[in-house]
């Protein structure tokens, strides 16, 4: 029989769950974030996009709708990957005794490998991957797998081996992936391995060698774009050192005006004059510098809060998971958003050169909202399953 001393400590629990964020085992605070986030995503692609969307399609919300089917698509994704169990990951399958991460490794790489056959090129790089009707980028799919990959491997290592052993385990199987996306699309795959090493410094006692690796990673990608891949990212420095004059410039000139004319609060939202024919494309990468010429760095501020905030929440369930394995998985969603977040904000200001990532949840793009959303999902079942671990150690 239940005693009034087991009711308060019930009833305590629930409080105490409840004021970080998981009440019945689910985190609210993560979920209405990243809606907030989708929602200003599609309010700034209307208005980025209605100018060259009646020009091109005589429909103003022509990339409006597009978005919203995409967003919907990704909600379908996000509430199944809520509800699948994270673990079931690195538990064969019972007729083919076959883990589900390990299929979808191989996956991903036959994916990569088919883009190099019969992918769609854009700006030099080989991205789309065509399956009837449907057209997507392999490298977003790829990310997620190799957060959980690298995940399970720090996982089931041994933690008693050295360091540059345990890294060596991790790093050699997720180096073909990776090798095929960097030569497919160099800044996704910087992203994936800023995502992967990231992990991986987490998850070490000791950080000093991951200082040598930077230098070798950046030894490589020198070497990578001034002497093996196409002439195209070599403009890219050129522009970033010399934007005005450049031929090429002219998309980071125009940005770069956007973001000095909207000032302290902006123009207004849909008052943009860069995106009626200035920028190319202002929904897509470079819609950071519509959002700083409308709301001006107030608005900005807010967007950069608003990362920050769904960042923290990611660090807060990744900080309650139950196990290892759960939490680098969180670990890998927050550093692959923050990444992709702080690249496109610096290409837009021209910190560093341009690059073809866009910016997550509020760039316009199928691929890659759909499997962001994805990885929320994932973050989201991990926070349910550690409300329900906090629920069966308090019973205990």
């Amino acid at each position: 029989m239940e005693t009034a001393e087991t009711r308060r400590m019930r009833r305590e629990n629930r409080i105490r769950a409840r004021r970080e964020g998981v009440d019945g085992g689910f985190d609210y605070s993560l979920l209405l974030i990243t809606f907030c986030i989708i929602g200003f995503g599609m309010l700034m692609i209307y208005s980025a996009s209605s100018y060259s969307a009646q020009v091109k399609h005589d429909d103003s919300t022509f990339f409006l709708r597009h978005q919203a089917e995409n967003v919907a698509i990704g909600l379908v994704g996000m509430l199944l990957a809520t509800r699948f169990n994270y673990r079931l990951f690195i538990r064969p399958l019972p007729l083919i005794r076959i883990k589900p991460v390990t299929l979808m490794y191989f996956t991903a790489i036959i994916m990569q490998i088919a883009v190099l056959v019969q992918g769609g090129g854009l700006n030099g790089a080989k991205r789309w991957l065509k399956i009837g009707p449907v057209s997507f980028q392999p490298s977003e799919f790829t990310k997620l797998v190799l957060i959980i990959l690298t995940a399970y491997y720090i996982y089931r290592i041994p933690m008693h081996l050295p360091e540059w052993k345990r890294l060596l385990r991790v790093l050699a199987p997720i180096s073909i992936p990776v090798a095929l996306v960097i030569y497919q699309d160099f800044s996704s795959g910087c992203v994936i391995l800023a995502s992967v090493v990231g992990i991986c410094f987490v998850a070490s006692r000791r950080k000093l060698p991951y200082i040598g690796l930077a230098g070798i990673f950046g030894f490589l990608g020198y070497l990578f774009i001034f002497h093996i891949s196409s002439s195209f990212r070599a403009d890219r420095i050129a522009i970033w050192l010399d934007p005005e004059g450049h031929p090429k410039g002219t998309q980071i000139v125009h940005g770069l005006y956007a973001i000095a004319s909207g000032g302290l609060f902006g123009a207004g939202l849909g008052e943009s004059m860069q995106k009626l024919g200035f920028l190319p494309e202002p929904y897509n990468d470079m819609i950071f510098s519509v959002i700083c010429e409308e709301l001006g760095l107030v608005g900005a501020g807010v967007v950069i809060l608003m990362f920050i905030l769904l960042c923290w929440r990611i660090y807060m369930v990744a900080m309650r998971a139950p196990d290892l394995f759960s939490s680098l998985i969180c670990v890998g969603v927050m550093i692959h958003i923050a990444t992709q977040a702080i690249v496109n904000i610096a290409v837009v200001t021209n910190t560093i050169p341009s690059t073809g990532i866009p910016l997550p949840f509020i760039s316009y793009g199928g691929s890659s909202v759909i499997f962001l959303m994805v990885e929320i999902g994932v973050v989201l079942g991990i926070s349910a399953k550690s409300g329900q671990h906090e629920g069966e150690v308090s019973r205990r």
